[in-house]
């Protein structure tokens, strides 16, 4: 019977290092840039606007969903930073949306973890702004791959009129949202809703398709206030007169129940999930328990440089994440570039696919290396058979990526490494079970695609303080944009002092500009990834993200580890077949001489290569020798 065998990893980090404390301090006052914005974030439009809002006898956002929350430490917020850094409406009177106005987070609630949708009402009243449709959106979007409860937390005045253009229309405008909610009701994930103050036009929609929806005494919902309606004033009407609990809960039947104020609906709503089905994570872990790693994730921010250029042991850092510090490495002496296992997290078996970093040997030249954080032809087959493996088996998949791109020139075409990212490509594009992904660093050209990038839809999608997503460094960049002007060693070739400052401020400012487009910052606000967290939280991240892939059963595959189509590609790629076996013989032929391979390993004679489905091959690197299957 096949078993899961789990080995250390790791060693202890030299903590005393220079190189250590130098990482370290660097990382720390980047990790302190990212506490200030959140707590900014955190603040909305300011305390003025959270008292506005508790003068109201109403709770501010963040209040509420600590109030739902088991514990403060089990919300894990996602897409914090959208729109960050931008300016809304009228130049003279332009005003910021921090977090595009929703807070969106994995919550744990009665030991269940559910996702929260929940509108900022510090925030012009919980308006909605361009780009906050996408964000709900893909919060829904991750509750109905993992089949997570929703709730909304819903203090909505519609949309912020002055920018409807940019929110209203488009694929992914605020009317997608209710398609979502139809989605989820469609796929039997429970939806409930709590009605907290305005809720206006969209605002109104958004809860109607939930199961349950309570609603406050001083909450309405309506498809306009009394404000648009002709005659409202002379009637002297209110909008709660229009659409308030009494109308909706009593008449209309559009809500189920009305409660006194916020905190008796939070109540409510933990009620409601502590009803649904519980966790199946227990059932999953099979008896065991989440174990700490033998290491400190907190030493991964004095493990990793904040230079691109810097490397590091990717094996020290998948130390720091997993349980107890095991993992069970696939194919070691193939494809050395990445590095592909099974460990736990949160006491559940995941795959983790990485990019070493070192400088690595060349497979067919003894005397020269290659450089890490690049794809070459093998580790791309290794990443892709093992990312099938994975999907077949149910496991969820982890990609830490820090990476540079494909291997190019003669050899690399030659090979068909085109044919071979594709492969991989494919095999990440169809995937059922979850993938989750982390850019630790570089996340460049189609290697990030490759990867697993957010166009291939990873549940969620990470990113650190030092990630940099582009195409390719601003460096380089400006070299191939000013590449004519550039001898071989990418020195300029003129001799005119003036046309020489010309190009070096050309190229200065080509980088300049890229290196803020490569800003985590940048890509946060424009939702081109999920999250930014310090390396020192990414392991309760990853715990959380984990656990919620396994909360639920019966919609996706889930195999028992004994029958993993991980063990017979294991098995079948071990030297010791060709080594044992009695029914297949490599021989070499040399000067009409036959000369059997000798039987100990040699990663400079022939190397196994990863196989899909039964296929195994060989190659043979010395120069000279041809081969010949002899079946005796």
């Amino acid at each position: 019977m096949a078993k899961v065998i789990l080995q250390p990893i790791g060693s202890v980090a030299a903590a005393n290092s220079e190189t250590f404390k130098s990482h370290l301090a660097q990382m720390q006052k980047l990790d302190e840039i990212l506490d200030q914005k959140r707590a900014k974030v955190k603040l909305g439009w300011g305390e003025s606007y959270q008292q506005r809002t508790r003068d109201k006898n109403k709770m501010t956002v963040w209040e509420r969903i600590d109030a739902l929350a088991d514990r403060v430490d089990a919300i894990f917020p996602i897409n914090t930073f959208v729109n960050d850094g931008e300016t809304f409406g009228d130049e003279k009177a332009a005003r910021t949306s921090p977090a595009a106005g929703v807070i969106t987070a994995f919550v744990k609630v009665h030991q269940r973890w559910v996702m929260v949708i929940a509108n900022d009402n510090t925030v012009a009243s919980g308006s909605w702004w361009p780009r906050t449709p996408e964000k709900i959106i893909r919060a829904q979007e991750m509750a109905l791959k993992l089949r997570l409860p929703v709730l909304y937390l819903v203090d909505c005045s519609g949309l912020f009129l002055p920018e409807q253009g940019r929110t209203f229309p488009g694929k992914y405008g605020a009317g997608h949202i209710f398609k979502m909610n139809s989605a989820l009701s469609n796929a039997g994930v429970p939806q409930v809703a709590g009605v907290f103050g305005d809720c206006i036009a969209g605002g109104g929609y958004m809860p109607i398709i939930s199961d349950k929806v309570y609603m406050t005494q001083s909450a309405y919902m309506v498809i306009a206030g009394a404000a648009l309606i002709q005659g409202a004033k002379s009637q002297n009407l209110s909008s709660l007169d229009i659409g308030g609990a009494s109308v909706h809960v009593h008449l209309s039947n559009c809500a189920d129940f009305r409660v006194p104020d916020d905190q008796t609906c939070l109540e409510r709503m933990r009620d409601e999930v502590a009803h649904m089905s519980g966790s199946a994570v227990d059932y999953y872990r099979s008896g065991t328990k989440s174990s700490l790693p033998l290491y400190a994730p907190a030493e991964l921010s004095g493990l990793i440089s904040t230079k691109p250029g810097v490397a590091y042991d990717i094996r020290q850092v998948i130390a720091r994440l997993v349980d107890d510090s095991l993992f069970w490495e696939f194919w070691p002496d193939v494809g050395q570039e990445v590095v592909v296992g099974i460990a736990k997290i949160a006491g559940l078996y995941v795959g983790i696919a990485a990019n070493v970093q070192e400088l690595l040997p060349h497979p067919k030249h003894i005397d020269k290396k290659r450089p890490g954080g690049i794809l070459y032809r093998e580790g791309v087959a290794k990443l892709a058979a093992f990312s099938r493996a994975c999907d077949d088996d149910g496991i969820v998949l982890i990609w830490l990526q820090d990476i540079a791109g494909f291997d190019v020139g003669v050899e690399a075409e030659k090979q068909g490494l085109l044919g071979f990212g594709s492969s991989l490509i494919y095999a990440n594009s169809i995937r059922e079970a979850p993938m989750i992904t982390v850019l630790l660093r570089k996340a460049s050209g189609a290697g990030y695609y490759a990867m697993a990038g957010m166009p291939y839809e990873p549940l969620v999608q990470l990113s650190t303080p030092i990630s940099r997503l582009a195409v390719m460094d601003g460096r380089t960049l400006a070299i191939g944009a000013f590449n004519s002007r550039l001898d071989d060693n990418f020195a300029i070739v003129t001799k005119d002092p003036k046309e020489k400052t010309q190009i070096e401020t050309g190229m200065k400012a080509v980088q300049d500009r890229i290196e803020a487009d490569m800003d985590p910052y940048r890509s946060a606000s424009q939702m081109d990834t999920d999250e930014i967290v310090k390396l020192s939280e990414l392991r309760n991240y990853l715990m959380c993200f984990v656990e919620a892939c396994y909360q639920n059963q019966g919609y996706r595959r889930i195999k028992n580890p004994r029958i993993w189509s991980l063990h017979d590609l294991q098995i079948l790629s071990q030297n010791s077949l060709f080594k044992n076996s009695s029914s297949l013989k490599v021989e070499t032929l040399k000067s009409n001489n036959i000369e059997e391979t000798p039987k100990e390993k040699s990663t400079q004679d022939h190397v196994v290569a990863p196989m899909e489905g039964l296929f195994i091959g060989v190659l043979l690197q010395k120069k000279n020798l041809s081969l010949r299957w002899d079946r005796q």
